[in-house]
């Protein structure tokens, strides 16, 4: 290929990127505008691209209603259940990948196979088993759940990010006597801390936007910001606008988490990809 030809395609793939990327974000864009208009813009027809803004949509979601009680109650399940997936996931990553046997194969493709499991198919035990138990909208309930969903996501991760790692640094430390709890802490996790950043923040991420569970587990004391957007949906009607600006301040702090911390992401999911 050419020069100049390389040089047209480069141009025209930054273009397509650019494209793809602005496609993906104009919904979250058009939310974030939908929230500064009144209900009445919000539903005029052709959209308004200018108009005059307004922040009574902001107040009515975040003062008025009780956005601050379901803001805790995800930022505590979310904390909760990745603490947890972490700590069950990163040890048995460990033994995956540094004391396979021959079931090891089997148990990851195990594993994985609980998150193919189609979650309407499980609800109905779901909900017997927590009211039974009197786990029906508590954090309990969600954290569990929570953490066993990103569990082998955790997994698999961590275990790809160990077995990365040159075997002859474990061996060199455990010849020098380090217990296993040295060989995690000194030597293995600060090796492996993108990875172990990026398997955070997927977690988060995972726990802080789902629905559907929640939805159908949760009531008051224990439910999460995506059931209080939904809430905006009443017998009355749609309040499109006040639901746009609930919906923007609940995907706010994971787009500013994903984006200060994009280099560890990208980093973390990157580099287990290579080896030797």
């Amino acid at each position: 290929m050419s020069i100049s030809r390389r040089r047209i395609f480069n141009g025209l793939l930054s273009a397509f990127t650019w494209l793809l990327g602005l496609a993906m974000f104009f919904p979250i864009l058009w939310m974030a505008l939908t929230s500064f208009k009144t209900e009445q813009m919000a539903f005029s027809w052709p959209p308004l691209i200018v108009f005059r803004p307004t922040l009574a949509n902001w107040i009515n979601a975040l003062l008025t209603s009780p956005y601050l009680k379901h803001f805790q109650n995800t930022l505590v399940v979310t904390a909760s259940a990745t603490l947890l997936a972490i700590a069950l996931g990163v040890p048995a990553a460990y033994k995956l990948a540094f004391h396979p046997t021959r079931r090891s194969d089997f148990t990851l493709l195990w594993v994985m196979s609980t998150r193919m499991m189609p979650a309407v198919g499980v609800i109905i035990p779901l909900y017997i088993i927590y009211r039974d138990l009197g786990l029906f909208d508590t954090y309990a309930a969600l954290t569990i759940l929570y953490a066993g969903m990103n569990l082998p996501l955790v997994i698999w991760m961590m275990r790809s990010f160990f077995l990365d790692l040159p075997f002859e640094i474990v061996e060199s430390a455990r010849m020098d006597g380090v217990n296993l709890a040295q060989e995690l802490r000194h030597i293995i996790l600060p090796l492996t801390w993108p990875g172990l950043a990026a398997s955070i923040l997927l977690c988060m991420i995972f726990a802080w936007n789902e629905f559907f569970f929640a939805f159908n587990l949760t009531i008051v004391q224990a439910a999460p910001l995506s059931v209080y957007v939904s809430q905006f949906k009443t017998s009355e009607g749609l309040y499109w606008a006040s639901m746009s600006a609930a919906a923007t301040a609940t995907v706010l702090p994971v787009v500013i988490a994903g984006w200060f911390t994009q280099r560890q992401l990208v980093t973390g999911l990157t580099m287990g990809a290579l080896r030797e």
